[in-house]
């Protein structure tokens, strides 16, 4: 007997329309979350080893605060329009060999 497995899965996280506030609470909440999961990838190699090599979140971190402030841009650039935002958010998860 054969088992499928399945090797892919998409995730709707986000999905409709909001106002300024509501799209600008949304993906800063997004965004903080993943920050905050890099930080504490970053404290967790650290423990026990000072010299922890902590470059690829140190740059996630400054990725993700970079993208956190021009969506802020972005959206308060549109804030005064009165104009709703639609977000589409989907986690594409791929198994990899």
């Amino acid at each position: 007997m054969e088992t499928l497995v399945k090797t892919d899965q998409k995730i709707q996280l986000v999905d409709g329309t909001f106002t300024a506030s509501e799209a600008l609470d949304v993906i800063t909440a997004l965004l903080n979350e993943k920050i905050n999961f890099h930080k504490l990838q970053r404290l967790s190699w650290c423990e026990g080893n000072r010299d922890a090599n902590t470059k690829y979140p140190d740059g996630r971190i400054h990725e993700l605060e970079t993208e956190k402030l021009i969506a802020k841009n972005f959206i308060n650039s549109v804030r005064s329009e009165g104009k709703r935002l639609r977000i589409d958010g989907i986690l594409n998860i791929t198994l990899e060999d």
